[in-house]
């Protein structure tokens, strides 16, 4: 048994926050972004967070330390975009490797540094969805278009899971999951990355339901979604994203009624405000999460965008002495 699912039977375990809402109070600008080995690069790279990586290590370091702090037990690498289709935007695909191995160098350098023997700190390898999708087509008057393939997909997802996996994550994170057929591609990399590796990883899943009639993006229910992961063994399984804390718990207690796995929920800070940002205060948001915990129905809590270190803390100080989820038998 995994270490992660042992601690996950004595209690709840707590994941990081954003990392993006992170970076933002850093400020960069563009060349903050290109550092000096990219001053002279073809394309813009502001907003490129996973390069920031190469150019700026000690601030994702110094991200993933605070969340530690915070009284994380697991940190997500700073690698949503860290693969060859996403890169393309920015002529970036030869670094994909490169990008994936210092992601999971700098949160494994913070993990092993506040780990002790009563409290181990993980690190969660972060394969986001990409910018491209299997399941619909991009163009409207073409419905059989689809602008990637599946194999395409599989090419790059597994390049990915192998420098995680090489770089010393303790488990691989597929999330954001707005099309299943994607993450099946991510899950059937992450299998030919285990045989190229010679290493075998737990693995992640967490899914986002798109909006209040409780779908995926693709179209799928929660229940639907459930069903086409169960295939694969996993550590758990959950949702992130698009929905605060509240609006997410009828579909955490879908999951939780319905799998043995672990269930997973990192929500975002409410709603978007009308300028994007994130207006739910620590306190507000882990009234919210408490809810899951008098309910019985998490094993994994975090947060995801406008979440912070302070959010974290509050939700590792409601979590603390609770009970988690007791999976159901298969």
């Amino acid at each position: 048994m995994h270490p992660l699912q042992t601690i996950a039977r004595e209690r709840i375990l707590i994941l990081d926050g954003a990392m993006g809402s992170m970076l933002q109070e850093y400020r960069l600008d563009e060349a903050g972004y290109r550092g000096t080995r990219f001053a002279d690069w073809a394309h813009p790279l502001k907003g490129n967070n996973d390069l920031l990586n190469l150019t700026q290590p000690q601030i994702v370091e110094e991200i993933h330390a605070k969340y530690f702090a915070a009284g994380a037990d697991i940190v997500e690498t700073n690698t949503f975009n860290a693969q060859t289709v996403s890169m393309a935007d920015y002529g970036m695909e030869s670094l994909v490797r490169e990008l994936n191995l210092a992601g999971a160098q700098l949160a494994r350098k913070a993990a092993d540094a506040y780990s002790t023997p009563d409290k181990p700190r993980f690190v969660a390898g972060a394969i986001g969805p990409t910018n491209r999708t299997l399941s619909l087509s991009p163009d409207v008057n073409r419905p059989a278009y689809r602008a990637i393939t599946f194999d395409e997909l599989a090419t790059a997802y597994q390049e990915q899971a192998e420098a995680l996996i090489e770089g010393g994550v303790d488990v691989l994170m597929v999330e954001t999951i707005f099309d299943t057929l994607n993450a099946k591609a991510a899950l059937f990399a992450i299998q030919d990355a285990f045989v190229a590796t010679g290493k075998e990883v737990p693995i992640m899943i967490s899914g986002t339901i798109t909006d209040a009639s409780g779908r995926t993006l693709s179209g799928q229910t929660t229940e639907a979604f459930l069903i086409s992961m169960s295939h694969m063994p996993l550590l758990s399984i959950g949702l992130n994203c698009a929905l605060g804390a509240k609006d997410l718990r009828p579909y955490l207690q879908t999951l939780a009624a319905n799998t043995p796995f672990l269930i997973s929920a990192y929500p975002n800070a409410g709603l978007p405000n009308a300028f994007g940002g994130y207006d739910e205060t620590p306190t507000q948001m882990a009234d919210a999460v408490t809810e899951y915990l008098d309910l019985g129905i998490v094993n994994i809590l975090g947060g995801c965008c406008g979440t912070t270190p302070d959010h974290i803390r509050e939700f590792a100080a409601r979590a603390a002495g609770r009970p988690p989820r007791i999976p159901q038998a298969q």
